[in-house]
This record gives C-alpha cells, sequence and structure tokens, in this order.
C-alpha cells in the first residue's frame, strides 16, 4: 500500500450541474433519448451550454456511445472520453476521471453520464441468463452450477455469514432499509414518496435468498442521471454554489471478483471499500467524524453495514445499532432502495445537493460528504465539500 499523503487532486475540480430525467417503471424512450434529456439537464443546472462541453465520461454497461450522446446533446468537438467497468462501483470513479482531466488540463467541461431502461429493458436483477466466453464468464463458472445465478444470491452468501459471525439475525438489515424509506417518502422524486416502511414491513416482506428479504433489494429503475465537473476557478462563476471534490479513489480488493469473490479469507467485510476508504481518509486528511451525510451505495442492506464499518464510523457488527441510532443522516435521497437504482450517480447528485443546502431532506450545515459506489465490486468513492 502507498504511504503517499494528499494527493494533488483535492480542491481543484468541483460538481457544478447535476439533472436527471424522471425515475419511471417504464420510460417508454430510448437509453439515449433518457441519456440527452439527463445531460441537457445537468447543464442547464449548472448554467453553461453544449458547446462548453469538452469531455464525456459514463460507465462501460452504459448503451450510449460518447460520440453519440454529443451529437445529440449539440456539443462539440471532445478532447477527452472516458469509461469505467465494474457496474456500479464506476458511479463515483466517473466523477474521479472528469476531475483528473480538469485538473491536468485536459478538459475544461467534463459531463459524466448513465442512462437505462433497467425495468423496462435488461434487468440485472435476473442474473445471468447467457455469458459469451471471457475470463469474467469463467470466474463465474465457479458459482452458477451451484444455483447462484443472481445478484441477491450473490450479496446472500456474504450476508449469511455476516450474521453468524455477529451473533445477528435477518432483522439487522431493516434499520437501512427504514431509513432509506423514510427519507424517500419526503422525496417526490422518488418512486416510493410517500410510502414510509416499519421494521414490521421489513420483516414481513417475503424472502428473496435467505437472508434477504425483498425490502433488502433496491428496485429496477429507468431512467437517467448527469454530473457536469468543472475546475473549482470556474465554477465560482456559476449560479449555483460548487460541490468541490475533495478526495477520490477507487479500490479493488486482493482475491477480488465481481461480487462472487468467496474465496477470501474473511465474508464479513469488503476489501475493495477498504482500500477505497483508507485513500479517501488519507488524501483528504478528513476523518469519519468530518463527515455531515453519508451517501452509501444500497443495492441490498447488508453491504451499507458493512461499508459503515469499513470506513471506520464503527466498529465490526456494530452498523445495525450504528444505523438503528440515526448516528449519521444516511441516504437523505431514499437511496436505490427508496428514490431509484441509477447504477449510483443519483446518490452523487443528492450530495450535491446536500453541499448546496437544497435537498428535501436538508442536513442543516452540511459541509462535507461521503458518497460511495457499488459494492462486492471493484468500487469508488468520493468526498465532496463546499469551497472554503
Amino acid at each position: 500500500m502507498s504511504l503517499r499523503g494528499r494527493d494533488a487532486l483535492g480542491g481543484r475540480a468541483a460538481v457544478v450541474g447535476i439533472g436527471a430525467t424522471e425515475f419511471s417503471k417504464d420510460s417508454g424512450r430510448s437509453e439515449l433519448s433518457l441519456a440527452v434529456e439527463a445531460v441537457r439537464a445537468a447543464l442547464d443546472d449548472a448554467g453553461l451550454a453544449p458547446a462548453d462541453v469538452d469531455g464525456l465520461v459514463t460507465f462501460t454497461m452504459d448503451t450510449n456511445p460518447e460520440i453519440t450522446v454529443a451529437q445529440a446533446s449539440g456539443i462539440g468537438e471532445l478532447s477527452f472520453f472516458s469509461r469505467v467497468h465494474y457496474g456500479g462501483g464506476a458511479a463515483c470513479a466517473t466523477v474521479q476521471q472528469a476531475a483528473l482531466a480538469v485538473a491536468t488540463g485536459i478538459a475544461e467541461v467534463v459531463v459524466c453520464y448513465r442512462a437505462f431502461n433497467e425495468r423496462s429493458g435488461r434487468r440485472f436483477g435476473a442474473g445471468v441468463q447467457q455469458r459469451e466466453p471471457s475470463a469474467e464468464g469463467a470466474a463465474l463458472g465457479w458459482q452458477l452450477p451451484f444455483g447462484l445465478l443472481t445478484p441477491a444470491s450473490w450479496v446472500a452468501m456474504a450476508a449469511q455469514r455476516y450474521l453468524h459471525a455477529y451473533g445477528l439475525t435477518p432483522d439487522a438489515f431493516g434499520h437501512v432499509a427504514v431509513t432509506d424509506r423514510r427519507h424517500a417518502a419526503r422525496n417526490p422524486a422518488a418512486y416510493f414518496h410517500g410510502k414510509p416502511i416499519t421494521l414490521a414491513d421489513h420483516a414481513a416482506s417475503r424472502w428473496i435468498v435467505e437472508p434477504l428479504r425483498l425490502l433488502d433489494c433496491c428496485q429496477e429503475t429507468d431512467g437517467g442521471q448527469a454530473i457536469v465537473v468543472t475546475s473549482v476557478e470556474r465554477a465560482r462563476d456559476l449560479p449555483s454554489p460548487p460541490a468541490v471534490v475533495l478526495a477520490a479513489a477507487q479500490g479493488a480488493g486482493r482475491k477480488q471478483e465481481a461480487m462472487t469473490s468467496f474465496y477470501r479469507d474473511d465474508l464479513t467485510g469488503l476489501p475493495e471499500t477498504g482500500v477505497v476508504a483508507r485513500q479517501l481518509w488519507r488524501t483528504s486528511g478528513l476523518a469519519p467524524s468530518d463527515i455531515d451525510v453519508g451517501i452509501l451505495y444500497d443495492h441490498f442492506t447488508p453491504f451499507v453495514l458493512m461499508q459503515l464499518e469499513e470506513f471506520g464510523f464503527c466498529g465490526p457488527g456494530e452498523a445495525a445499532d450504528f444505523v438503528a441510532a440515526d448516528a449519521l443522516p444516511l441516504n437523505t435521497h431514499g437511496g436505490q432502495l427508496g428514490e431509484a437504482y441509477l447504477h449510483g450517480m443519483n446518490g452523487i447528485a443528492e450530495a450535491v445537493r446536500q453541499i448546496r443546502g437544497t435537498s428535501v431532506n436538508q442536513v442543516p450545515g452540511a459541509a462535507r460528504t461521503l458518497v460511495t459506489a457499488g459494492t462486492g465490486v471493484p468500487t469508488s468513492g468520493l468526498i465532496l465539500g463546499t469551497d472554503g
């Protein structure tokens, strides 16, 4: 592990625009249309024009080519374009890529985007139906013959071990679901707006793969989200307060696989998240006690608990009580359980709203937000803060 201190990235770039489509279960539109709508909305929010953009970043899983999005959005020449792998693990890394491009002068205004019809089109929750011959496919070959075909089944293996190791029951996961849905209930953009749940509702929801119940699993969403990144200096001349990138990191652990890292020495944590956490704390000079809001990737509730422990907010096995005590404002947009599943990009937008002071569940005086990306896969994270 590198012993470097603070890096040269923190404080040099900022998020200045956020834009999204509606979040639905049947958009009735192409994924390109969703991407363009989100990009244009983010530029409008930033007070910038398509002609100002010279960089685009997205996920390898996105079906919308950068040059096609540029053409359809009215964007001209591009000096930077990039894609990040590993599904939801790419979310915060798209902003990291944009910030690196801005900080090094490769691009001046970079838009990060993700758009898909994940409910009406390809449903990731359905798991592996076909897999072309590849190294990734070969890795899955160790799990598929035994019935581990879906993301829920992959996560259930680690979740079961976590409960066993710390003497907990599946009810421990309910605190995350209830917290997310409480925030979603007050968020007009959330699919579950006006629909809070209780711990009893969580315990009564049907099993998906033990120990995961229906309310432990994120929803499937049609929609798009875009994020605009530029220099802090330019950001100061734009309409909204900038959300400064104080730190950004990616991480993959030893013996890493994509959600099936079952051959590690321990299944009760998320080593890839630990890699990200150590980088973020080291390069920002911050600690868990400095964070005002946590936007933690919540495709499945157990991994929220493990993230809190990896980042040092609480000790191993203590996260359920930590969430139950509301010790840290968590997923104030409703998360992917309550607002929408946009591969974590909508979480970045909520972190920006908290810094701006415009969240529907605003945390008073929020000056630093932690955002994480997909867990169980090589992942990424951000710390965003106020300017000055």
